[in-house]
């Protein structure tokens, strides 16, 4: 059997497959809202084969957004959709997971196709908050510092996001820390410059990361994994690097994380990064080799024996698709086709089943 159609155990959760759906923001929420747009998305690729998919950034609070588009989960009224979305999902084999989410400076910009822009307050936007005063890109406005009390509201929006998700139903709950979004910003010195308990060192800078963490996984029942999603490196000389995500990983595998997504950049706009076919799977593979705690492969992987190639040769756990799976809803029965896998269809799809 290949080794990407095995299952996985993660406590008390089993993934049929080693193949895991990004998060993928949509921008097509209202007021942090689903609807009929990401059932639809979300359960193509479960019809599709996928073992697990995370739902894309979810904010736990609505200045904790990258548009006014995104998804929510800082109130009760926002979980009927999601418990929709969960009951599907459940319902063809796969298993619902969430990425719960602040983007910190980089929140408050019109999506992708209504320009990308940072929006101020007078343009539907609002006033954004980070580990420094310090704007992502010199033409935007200022991001607020967090003071104490604002660090203990983030941890506390972080908590309550949990304890909404467990409720919903979903299975495995997923803390970005990457992509120069809130919790990436207070890690890395290029976007932190605090002289207090949150600043400075690398244990200062990783606390609020540690806090988030601590405070999710105490509203998770002890069956339910916990993953979190890091940029390994910053790309960029003074940032946040490899060795420190090594570093990071064996503190996470200590308090409770499960799995370390491998995922790179994305806190500075000018990094010089080597984008190819499987970039990031150095990541992944050296978390894995000096920690021994699991991994995710991410990054330009766009074919079956691609992905088996990795899992074979002990670089990641599993294989979490982004773009490839927008391409390609039903990329894993196209896999466990080429790869000689034998894998169930639904049931309504088996008559177009093709026989070896």
């Amino acid at each position: 059997m290949a080794q990407l159609f095995t299952p996985l155990q993660q406590r008390g959760i089993t993934l049929k497959n080693r193949i895991v759906i990004s998060p993928m923001c949509q921008y097509s929420a209202q007021d942090g809202f689903s609807n009929d747009w990401h059932l639809v998305h979300l359960g193509s690729r479960a019809v599709g084969g996928a073992a697990l998919i995370l739902l894309e950034a979810t904010a736990v609070v609505p200045e904790g957004r990258i548009t006014p588009d995104d998804l929510g989960i800082w109130h009760d009224d926002h979980l009927p959709g999601l418990r929709r979305i969960v009951e599907f999902l459940k319902q063809e084999d796969c298993v619902p997971g969430i990425q719960l989410a602040h983007a910190g400076r980089k929140a408050s910009h019109a999506s992708p196709w209504k320009g990308g822009q940072q929006l101020g307050p007078g343009a539907g936007g609002w006033l954004t908050v980070a580990p420094s005063a310090l704007a992502f890109t010199p033409e935007e406005t200022a991001p607020q510092a967090l003071d104490e009390a604002g660090i203990q509201q983030v941890i506390e929006a972080f908590r309550l996001g949990a304890r909404r998700a467990v409720e919903v139903g979903f299975e495995v709950l997923e803390v970005h820390a990457a992509h120069g979004y809130l919790l990436h910003q207070f890690m890395s010195p290029l976007s932190n410059q605090r002289t207090d308990a949150y600043g400075g060192s690398f244990e200062n800078r990783i606390r609020l990361l540690l806090d988030v963490v601590a405070a999710t996984r105490a509203e998770m029942p002890e069956h339910l994994p916990l993953w979190v999603r890091v940029s390994a490196t910053d790309w960029m000389e003074g940032g946040w690097t490899a060795e420190d995500t090594v570093r990071l990983a064996a503190i996470l595998k200590e308090n409770g994380v499960d799995l370390l997504d491998c995922s790179t950049g994305g806190n500075v706009p000018k990094a010089d990064i080597p984008v190819g076919p499987g970039y990031q799977v150095q990541f992944a593979e050296q978390v894995r080799r000096e920690t021994g705690l699991p991994t995710g492969a991410v990054g330009l992987i766009t074919e079956g024996q691609q992905a088996e190639q990795i899992l074979a040769a002990g670089q990641a756990d599993v294989i979490l698709l982004a773009r490839e799976s927008l391409r390609d809803a039903y990329f894993p029965l196209r896999a466990a086709r080429e790869l000689g896998a034998e894998v169930a269809w639904p049931v309504q799809y088996e008559r177009a089943k093709p026989r070896h």
